[in-house]
């Protein structure tokens, strides 16, 4: 269900828009709804300046790529490819995943309502350890 909080999240448009500078750029296209996301990252002294992205996607797929925007912002990358690989996995096997203290506001968007759109929710994150590879 499309809450209230999620809708603001997705409206939060201060990452939206590539720019043609980046370090790490990817894209990856959700194959069951066709969802797409597109990132550029800047790196610098192995920590993460900023991620742009845009996306032609769901209100979900658009709520976790703004919020992982924010989230990954100034974190060292060994760290985000380490948290988000535990996201993505944690969220594979358990719903009820534990999350840590960082990425606790992903909590708005998976709950048991609307666990069948994890695959719209995680298409962001699997986007950014794309590009790491």
């Amino acid at each position: 269900m499309i809450t209230s909080e999620i809708i603001k999240i997705a409206s939060n448009t201060s990452n939206v828009g590539l720019t043609n500078k980046y370090t790490f750029k990817s894209i990856k296209k959700n194959s069951i709804c066709g969802d797409i996301v597109k990132i550029e990252l800047i790196i610098n002294n192995s920590k993460i300046i900023s991620m742009k992205y845009e996306t032609e996607s769901c209100v979900y797929c658009e709520a976790s790529a703004s919020l992982l925007a924010l989230k990954i912002k100034n974190l060292p990358v060994s760290i985000v490819k380490k948290e988000l690989n535990k996201f993505k996995d944690g969220f594979s096997e358990d719903i009820n995943f534990i999350f840590s203290k960082k990425f606790m506001d992903f909590k708005f968007l998976i709950n048991k309502n609307n666990k069948k759109r994890l695959n719209c929710i995680l298409l962001p994150i699997e986007t950014v350890l794309k590009a790491f590879k």
